[in-house]
Order: C-alpha cells, then structure tokens, then sequence
C-alpha cells in the first residue's frame, strides 16, 4: 500500500499524468471515493498522459467511453459503475480489457471474474469537506450529467494505491 497527499486539482492532474507512466495495456484501475473527491480529475490527468484523443469527462450516462491514442498506445476506458449492480454487468459492457487500459469509477467489488489483478486507488478527502455535496443538494452521480465537481474545492486528498494480483506484483507495486 502507498499512500500520497494531494493538496490541489492541479496536484491531481499531475498525479494521474505520473501514474499513466506505469501502466500498460490490460491494466484495470479501479478509483473509490466519494462525489468530487477527484475521480474524473485524476482519469482526466492519465489520459492527458497516455495522449488519448478527445475530452475526458465523467460518464456517468453512457456508463463507459474509449479514448483512442494518438500516439499508438492503447487505449483509455473509462467506465463509471455508478449505475451497475454486479461484475455481469460490467462484463456485459464488452470492453476489451486485455487491449486497453481500463479506469472503473465506483468499482469496488465489481471484478469477480473480470481480472485476477487490477490496481485499486482510493481517494479521500477531509470529513468536513461536504460543500460539494451541499452544494448538489440531494444530487447524486447517477442524477447528474457530467457536472466533473472533482476538487471544486482546494482541499487535501489522501490517495491511497493498492496493487492486486500478479501484474502488480511483478511491477514491485504496493500490495495489501
């Protein structure tokens, strides 16, 4: 396990440019932590990393969106499991995991079968800082359509990396 601080959406970003450094095609990200607690920014900073075309945004309504690479990498999938209600489901979206690099929103729980390894990042942001979430109201992601509210707020994040499985042991990354 690894863990890191992240003080702003800038922070973030460059995070998840530093992260797309390591990954590879048949890499499964699975990012957990609660609404705007920069799930999208940090997606958003690997596919700037991995040069994928086109503006990575949350998906929360078309559930999952491919970013192809402009550089001749594979490609970036970016899946929000927000709305799904099992692995089945997720596997029924037919994403070409062993081709692509695949990021899960809300995915906890949700690879049986899918992978024996995948990289779980967990993002959480300081018990008072619900302004984003008073702010939505009683929204939530499954109501919302792309309204990327990650780090609204200036706030330090605790980023915690896990590695599962054999990929991840192989690369000498953080396991449980």
């Amino acid at each position: 396990m690894s863990e890191h601080r992240v003080a702003t959406p800038e922070e973030m970003h460059r995070f998840g440019l530093d992260l797309a450094t390591h990954l590879q095609a048949g890499d499964l990200v699975v990012l957990t932590g609660p609404l705007g607690a920069g799930k999208t920014t940090l997606t958003r900073g690997l596919g700037a990393g991995l040069a994928v075309r086109g503006a990575v945004t949350s998906p929360t309504f078309v559930l999952a969106r491919t970013h192809p690479s402009t550089v001749g990498g594979p490609p970036l999938v970016h899946v929000d499991a927000y709305r799904l209600g099992s692995a089945l489901e997720l596997d029924d979206l037919d994403i070409d995991f062993a081709r692509s690099i695949v990021v899960v929103e809300w995915g906890r729980g949700m690879l049986d079968g899918i992978t024996d390894s995948w990289l779980d990042i967990e993002i959480e942001r300081p018990t008072g800082a619900s302004a984003v979430e008073s702010a939505l109201g009683a929204a939530s992601p499954a109501t919302d359509t792309d309204l990327d509210l990650d780090l609204d707020l200036d706030e330090p994040r605790t980023v915690t990396l896990t590695g599962h499985g054999p990929r991840w042991r192989a690369a000498g990354w953080p396991a449980p």
